[in-house]
């Protein structure tokens, strides 16, 4: 090209109409609008949650949000008066324990459901499914019956085992699975992979924010489990966190500021999870929308 022909784009470019900027809809600032009300209405609870903690006894119904006078003894009641502590490792201990477990059993059983092949396969995946179509209190006298026969009534068994197996896990991880590319799995298969270094060295790896994602509801659904735990249990020792915060409500009456004193403490772990695993969660949903 001639410098002529540079020197004549080059004056093209610079006498050429600069395009005008899009202007920005006004269905845009309406839908800001409709998000900013609606993250202020779901904030606005935990807000009114941790300024009723810090109020007194006297000034905790009023409708005012900012309480006149800060106090602390509230959490020193909770921790102090009420083995507030101990409900906590309760809560962590068998919601962990339960999250660990049924991500492992749930994966194996999903990897089985989606990439091998035996008799029955349909079937027996029909049948898991179908458990999700039956509500929890349909199920609860069974399975209390049951793990009062196996003799776990009253121990951190009855509270764990009963929880591990969840048709949703099983379900969602079996998807994912399947949209899998099966030229992964052929290539293992020919440089002589078993389906047990497949499961552990690949599908594992490539399900790590499916299994975060899982991680966070299996946990927070466990952490808060209320009625399971209320049916299964009478010792005092394996209270966990949300019957603790039961116990400040009589049948009369409620003390309030302990009671929102024990929700706040209560709802700092789930808050931390999920800030943590966040990223993950969002990563799942996204390889869910592409796949």
């Amino acid at each position: 090209m001639t410098a002529e022909t540079h020197t004549a784009t080059d004056a093209v470019e610079a006498t050429a109409p600069l395009r005008p900027r899009r202007r920005r809809r006004p269905g845009r600032w309406v839908l800001l609008a409709i998000g900013v009300v609606l993250a202020l209405l779901t904030v606005f609870p935990l807000v009114w949650m941790v300024m009723g903690s810090v109020k007194t006894p006297e000034e905790v119904n009023s409708p005012s949000l900012i309480p006149s006078t800060v106090t602390f003894e509230n959490y020193v009641y909770v921790f102090s008066q009420v083995p507030f502590a101990r409900y906590l490792f309760n809560s962590f201990f068998i919601s962990a324990a339960v999250t660990v477990l049924a991500l492992w059993f749930h994966s194996m059983a999903a990897y089985a459901l989606a990439r091998l092949d035996f008799p029955g396969r349909e079937r027996i995946f029909l049948a898991i499914f179908a458990t999700m179509l039956v509500s929890a209190p349909v199920t609860i006298i069974p399975t209390f019956i049951i793990v009062r026969t196996l003799g776990m009534v009253d121990n951190y068994a009855g509270l764990i085992v009963p929880a591990i197996f969840n048709a949703f896990g099983i379900f969602l991880l079996r998807q994912f699975y399947i949209s899998l590319p099966d030229e992964l799995e052929e290539a293992a298969l020919v440089d002589g992979a078993s389906y047990w270094s497949i499961y552990w060295r690949i599908v594992l790896p490539l399900s790590r924010p499916i299994l975060s994602a899982l991680a966070v509801f299996f946990f927070l659904a466990n952490w808060n489990s209320f009625v399971w735990p209320m049916t299964v249990t009478s010792d005092p020792q394996l209270r966990v966190v949300q019957l603790g915060i039961q116990s400040f409500q009589q049948q009369y009456a409620a003390d309030w500021n302990y009671i929102l004193a024990a929700s706040t403490v209560a709802a700092l772990p789930t808050l931390a999870i999920f800030f943590v695993f966040q990223k993950q969660i969002v990563a799942s949903i996204k390889t869910s929308g592409l796949k």
